[in-house]
């Protein structure tokens, strides 16, 4: 499941972002890939414990807290601490490459199993040419430029890359969800029960009989498939 979330940062948090983005100390993004990800990756990256990139986690970690889309797309067990790159000038680009399954926390505190894989966009799309996310799944490629301030998510089995940034500089934040529901199907069919609930509740009524019966369905097949 690809999915776009609107507005997750408000424009004063996107604000304070760009803000913080604006001198902020960036590194060779190749310090977090894998050796055969090193290969395609070319951009640069915010240190994970610099001030800039501790604030700006927070900004988003606020920004995911407050959106119920999120929860119900992501089902989310353990959210990986966010990061921050930037592709444009002569580090531009990230070819085809499929995410680590497991990540080692940067506090040393465990790991994250990447079953879902998020991006918010913290640059204008009129502020750069080219640097489209690609994610490729079962009806070809799908290409992803969203506003600033929205967010994309889509499995973490993806092959996918970042199309050349041809003017200008393109940044955003990425971070990886361990969810409870580790198969990408099951969490399409919750997802999309949840979705048809909430419009079913608000034409209907909280008390409808079907509206009882398919929420005790949702959450018993939750239950059965969670692991938490």
């Amino acid at each position: 499941m690809l999915l776009h979330i609107r507005n997750l940062l408000n424009a004063a948090e996107l604000s304070a972002a760009q803000e913080l983005l604006r001198d902020a100390p960036w590194h060779d993004g190749r310090i977090s890939a894998g050796s055969q990800a090193a290969h395609a990756k070319n951009n640069e990256q915010l240190p994970e414990h610099c001030e800039q990139a501790k604030a700006l986690r927070q900004i988003l970690l606020r920004g995911l807290e407050r959106s119920p889309l999120f929860f119900s797309a992501a089902l989310p067990k353990t959210i990986s601490p966010p990061m921050f790159n930037r592709y444009g000038g002569a580090a531009n680009t990230f070819g085809n490459h499929v995410d680590s399954s497991v990540r080692f926390l940067p506090d040393g505190s465990g790991r994250v199993r990447t079953d879902v894989s998020c991006t918010v966009f913290l640059s204008r799309p009129d502020d750069y040419e080219g640097g489209e996310l690609v994610v490729e799944d079962t009806y070809g490629p799908q290409r992803v430029k969203l506003a600033a301030g929205d967010m994309v998510l889509y499995p973490g089995t993806s092959v996918h890359r970042v199309d050349p940034v041809t003017r200008g500089y393109r940044l955003a934040g990425f971070f990886w969800i361990q969810s409870m529901v580790r198969s990408d199907e099951q969490r399409r069919l919750l997802f999309d029960m949840d979705q048809h609930l909430i419009e079913l509740r608000s034409t209907v009524g909280e008390t409808a009989p079907a509206v009882i019966g398919l929420t005790g369905t949702y959450h018993n097949l939750l239950r059965m498939w969670a692991d938490v």
